[in-house]
């Protein structure tokens, strides 16, 4: 496998654990609000890490992480990833995947093989708004079975959704919030348009702290966890 980048050290990516970053190559969503959008093309990723160069840098800090949280772009879409999983778990790191769900078979293999220790994936709007917000044709059967999947893993889980106002509405990020509902953890994210894909999304906004929260309260009772970041 090849990867955009690495962050070496992170206290917030794995739930409760220190762990390094990689970042896949590619996305088959085009979300005008993406903050990676150097990641999306498989062509135009101007960093470019062999697996030969991550697997040693993880071997130099076995003892000062404990897990490795893989993200992107879209991991998925790799037929190396499985195998990569594989690797990471037999140095003895916990794994954690980010996915937007549009593969649940290589989630159920991963699942499986227990090459996975922790799954979070980008629930992106209500499902028949789903093509419009990610700008890209959507499987939804694959989106429905992969928040199912996850939320039956039996392993710590998370869902999470971008919130940009003019994409949803109040009565779609509630639908959201049904879709996912008896998930362990779900998080309201606050659009931050610092770096987008479509720049003239640079201009957008989310909701007010004030609605996000009453947001939150609603959504709260059908999970077990729910928060605003």
């Amino acid at each position: 496998m090849f990867f955009g980048g690495l962050q070496k050290f992170s206290l917030i990516d794995y739930p409760g654990r220190p762990c390094a970053i990689v970042f896949t190559i590619g996305c088959n969503f085009k979300c005008p609000y993406c903050h990676n959008p150097e990641l999306i093309s498989l062509t135009n990723t101007t960093v470019v890490l062999h697996e030969k160069e991550i697997l040693k840098f993880l071997d130099s800090r076995k003892g000062k992480i404990d897990a490795v949280s893989i993200t992107g772009g879209e991991p998925t879409l790799h037929s190396g990833l499985l195998d990569f999983m594989s690797k990471l778990k037999a140095m003895g790191f916990l794994v954690k995947l980010d996915s937007n769900g549009t593969n649940p078979l290589v989630l159920q293999e991963a699942l499986d093989k227990r090459w996975v220790d922790c799954l979070a994936m980008d629930v992106k709007a209500p499902l028949l708004k789903y093509d419009n917000v990610v700008a890209s044709p959507v499987a939804l059967d694959d989106i429905k079975k992969s928040i199912e999947l996850i939320k039956n893993s039996g392993i710590d889980h998370e869902f999470r959704t971008t919130i940009v106002k003019s994409l949803l509405s109040k009565e779609d990020i509630l639908e959201i919030g049904d879709l996912v509902s008896g998930a362990q953890r779900y998080y309201l994210q606050k659009f931050v348009p610092t770096k987008t894909y479509d720049s003239t999304f640079l201009s957008q906004a989310t909701y007010s702290d004030e609605e996000l929260e009453i947001l939150r309260k609603e959504i709260a009772l059908k999970v077990r966890y729910c928060k605003v970041r």
